[in-house]
């Protein structure tokens, strides 16, 4: 049996992160998401009322991560009900519509939001989305990058019509947040913080023992084809596609 039908089976996980996906009404949000826990593009998307929960076991080096996904509205009448579900998120996928410039706008707003209520330490990358519309692009890349770099969040291009790099954002946030934890900086058993230790982690932890994420640069999912490459990720201008 290989690692990723054995993550699959096993309810045994390291770690377990609370990230919530948030953004402007339309941007393709749960379209993202859908296509991350079920790998193909959901044909039929109302807009989100409320929030809608959905998890999934991913693994990263040799650490397998339950990730608690909040998917949450983007229309201004469901804020104060949203902002609520904000509290102790670890991980914020902010995303907007490439092709909208009204949905990039209010970023600043959806990441002050995020910061005031989430986790002191959150973790947030900034998501483009819809790159398969590259003709009807109204939000350039290096736009974005500098808006991001500024903001101090990490950020991508995806498609959540074709599934590129659909599978990086959270791959990628969950990544720095073992890193943080791997430094000391973020102790999974603080309150509020959105982390907590899975079963298969508490018995080394209480040994005293250290974990080591040198093997991260390769992010496996549950999916035998879903392999993400951190490194190009970051370093290489994302071009292409919805």
């Amino acid at each position: 049996m290989d690692d990723d039908a054995t993550l699959e089976m096993s309810a045994a996980y390291d770690f377990l992160f609370k990230f919530i996906i948030i953004g402007e009404a339309g941007t393709g949000k749960s379209c993202l998401l859908h296509h991350f826990i079920n790998n193909q593009f959901k044909e039929q998307s109302a807009h989100t009322i409320g929030v809608e929960f959905s998890s999934r076991l991913v693994k990263l080096g040799n650490k397998s991560v339950k990730l608690q996904l909040w998917d949450t509205a983007g229309q201004e009448r469901f804020r104060s009900v949203t902002r609520s579900y904000y509290r102790g998120a670890a991980g914020a996928i902010l995303v907007y519509d490439i092709t909208k410039r009204s949905t990039f706008e209010p970023l600043q707003r959806w990441l002050s939001d995020a910061r005031a209520l989430a986790s002191s330490d959150l973790v947030v990358v900034l998501v483009g989305n819809k790159l398969d519309r590259e003709e009807e692009r109204e939000v350039g890349y290096l736009e974005a990058s500098r808006w991001a770099g500024e903001n101090g969040v990490l950020f991508l291009e995806t498609s959540s019509l074709t599934g590129e790099n659909v599978e990086a954002p959270f791959a990628l946030a969950a990544r720095s947040i073992l890193l943080n934890i791997e430094s000391g900086r973020l102790d999974p058993e603080k309150a509020g913080s959105g982390i907590s230790y899975g079963d298969r982690a508490l018995r080394r932890v209480g040994s005293g023992s250290r974990f080591s994420f040198a093997d991260m640069d390769t992010v496996r999912s549950r999916r035998g084809n879903g392999v993400v490459k951190l490194k190009e990720v970051v370093n290489d201008k994302l071009g292409g596609c919805c």
